[in-house]
């Protein structure tokens, strides 16, 4: 693959994170953490459907870990 991919690829990436920064949304701080913890759990998904890593024991506890905490953040009650 030609390195301008790789290029491409960091421009995008750096954009995605930059863009994000410029929400109004009150709690999207919140929402982008717990998005976060979705991104982790869809990777281990990903290196299991695709580069058939099978995920072991400790993968599922830190994707389960994940998944509480953006819980947590999304749906505790506050004032």
């Amino acid at each position: 693959m030609p390195y301008y991919w790789g290029i491409g690829g960091g421009v995008a990436l750096a954009l995605y994170g930059v863009i994000a920064t410029f929400q109004t949304f009150p709690s999207f701080g919140r929402v982008y953490a717990a998005y976060g913890g979705v991104f982790i759990v869809l990777s281990v998904l990903w290196g299991w459907g695709i580069d058939k890593k099978t995920p072991d024991l400790y993968d599922w506890v830190g994707a389960t870990i994940c998944i509480i905490g953006a819980s947590v953040m999304l749906f505790a009650p506050r004032q």
